[in-house]
């Protein structure tokens, strides 16, 4: 199994975190098999696209909360890693 659980929906409070807030946060290697996921489906021609981080963060968010770790944004980015064998990326990780 690549991720941890495949979910809908954030289970966490909401945190108000504008991009800036997340560029001051430096990222850190996760593992692919800790990651909770946010979103069910994926667009597959997202995935397959060479640019789909040029106008976002190059690393995923990903939040800790009540001890678990959930992907919010980047799943494509995580699956690629995955289907090139990785078991970890390197995300911004906000604790809550």
């Amino acid at each position: 199994m690549i991720f941890k659980a495949v979910r809908e929906g954030r289970p966490y409070p909401e945190h108000g975190l504008t991009t800036k807030d997340w560029a001051d946060i430096p990222p850190r290697p996760v593992r692919l098999d800790q990651l909770i996921t946010t979103k069910r489906e994926l667009a597959l021609d997202r995935l397959l696209a060479e640019d789909s981080t040029f106008y976002g963060d190059l690393f995923p968010h990903v939040v800790q909360w009540d001890g678990s770790l959930y992907l919010e944004d980047g799943l494509h980015r995580a699956l690629r890693a995955a289907l090139q064998q990785r078991t970890s990326i390197h995300a911004r990780v906000l604790v809550l």
